[in-house]
């Protein structure tokens, strides 16, 4: 029998009722396919918000290491009451958590990286005959603590697992089925992909699409594992990424992937600041060491040794970004000014790279619409546009029509 890792979101196992489903979907795969399985389970519902707001009510600046331990039992009683769930169909299951599943990790509290998995438990106990059920999000650092590995964590641990077990694919249970041309929220007439590139999903993950994390389909494209991204709610047969090898498509493939946003940006802008050597290493190496993460970069050409430098950050990292930027500005002679209600729209896939044309597309679009186009960052699978968060959905509904995206053939 082959092993496939199952990944289960907090969506997918929000109530007892919601994990009862999952440990019927479970014994299916285990008793009527014949599969290996390891399940890999997120908190339930919204449950990790809610020990993040509870810490906020009993300490101003909680540690990072208190937090990444209260944290980890979320996914912890996720795991040991799917465990019961399995029991009660007859099904023997052992609910382990990421340190038990020999998960290592290294890094900052809050934000591990996975370094290592020592899966020699797991396979003992698929020689058993058990179903694995791992918390994800988690695992142990050089320490012996608890660290999680940040928002989407579980995303990540399900494809390492895979990889380090070699399984035969990595499959995600979430809330919706598959990956489509554009949020069918906004775009009712956006379709289904059925196959996908790990590179246009990593750049559709980074831009902005909540459906997997980018981390995980990066981790996957490196190791070769292949992803089904599924719906825990049904049956249909998702979106499958992986590269794409099939040699008789190489000219006719679908030349975009899809049209994706993001309502989580803010823009900072140092104005007149005097540039040379170094500059840009003065404004961004604080930034890093702060821990705040910075996406789009445009710098003005200089003019006698003078320009402006703006970048983009999430809206939580918005005052910290700020209030460095000012320091910086300060010291070279210049201001900064701050934008937080702004949003990100992007056209991706690699059907783009040496097709010239994009880029006026989507500025010749959002021009139509009256959209104004505060920062562009383009490479050779996407073309992202800045622009005001209240015009983001009307931009992808446009974007999306205007590529013709509807009438890609499922």
């Amino acid at each position: 029998m082959g092993i496939v890792v199952q990944k289960y979101g907090g969506s997918s196992v929000a109530t007892a009722e919601h994990i009862k489903a999952v440990a019927e979907r479970v014994r299916k795969a285990r008793e009527e396919e014949g599969l290996d399985l390891v399940v890999v389970v997120s908190a339930m519902g919204k449950t990790t918000d809610r020990l993040l707001s509870l810490a906020s009510e009993v300490a101003r600046r909680p540690a990072p290491r208190e937090i990444d331990q209260l944290l980890s039992t979320g996914e912890q009683q996720s795991v040991a009451l799917l465990a019961m769930a399995l029991h009660d169909r007859g099904v023997g299951a052992t609910s382990l958590s990421g340190p038990q599943a020999g998960m290592k990790i290294t890094g900052r509290y809050g934000s591990g990286l996975i370094s290592e998995i020592q899966p020699e438990r797991m396979h003992n106990l698929l020689a058993e005959g058990q179903v694995v059920i791992v918390a994800g999000f988690q695992g142990m650092n050089a320490l012996g603590d608890v660290m999680t590995l940040g928002r989407g964590g579980s995303d990540t641990t399900a494809v390492a697992l895979a990889a380090a077990l070699g399984a035969d694919r990595c499959e995600i249970y979430t809330d919706v089925d598959g990956i489509y041309t554009a949020d069918p929220r906004i775009v009712p007439e956006a379709r289904r992909i059925p196959e996908i590139s790990s590179s246009e999903m990593a750049e559709m993950a980074w831009r902005g699409a909540k459906v997997m994390h980018p981390r995980a389909v990066e981790l996957g494209a490196l190791y070769g594992v292949e992803i089904h991204v599924r719906s825990s709610f049904g049956e249909g047969p998702g979106t499958i990424i992986r590269e794409d090898t099939d040699l008789e498509r190489l000219e006719t493939r679908e030349t975009l992937a899809g049209i994706v946003h993001d309502l989580d940006v803010s823009r900072v802008t140092l104005t007149g600041i005097r540039t040379g050597p170094g500059t840009m290493s003065r404004i961004f190496a604080p930034l890093a060491k702060a821990g705040v993460s910075v996406d789009v970069i445009v710098e003005s050409a200089p003019k006698e040794g003078f320009s402006d430098v703006a970048f983009t950050v999430s809206r939580a990292g918005f005052a910290e970004a700020r209030r460095l930027a000012g320091e910086i500005a300060e010291a070279l002679g210049g201001e900064v000014e701050g934008e937080e209600d702004l949003g990100k729209v992007s056209v991706v896939g690699t059907g783009m790279l040496n097709r010239p044309g994009y880029a006026a597309k989507t500025f010749d679009s959002l021009g139509r619409a009256g959209i104004p186009i505060r920062m562009v960052s383009t490479s050779e699978i996407q073309v992202t546009c800045v622009i005001p968060a209240a015009q983001v959905e009307e931009a992808v509904r446009r974007l999306h029509e205007d590529f013709e995206l509807e009438e890609r053939d499922v």
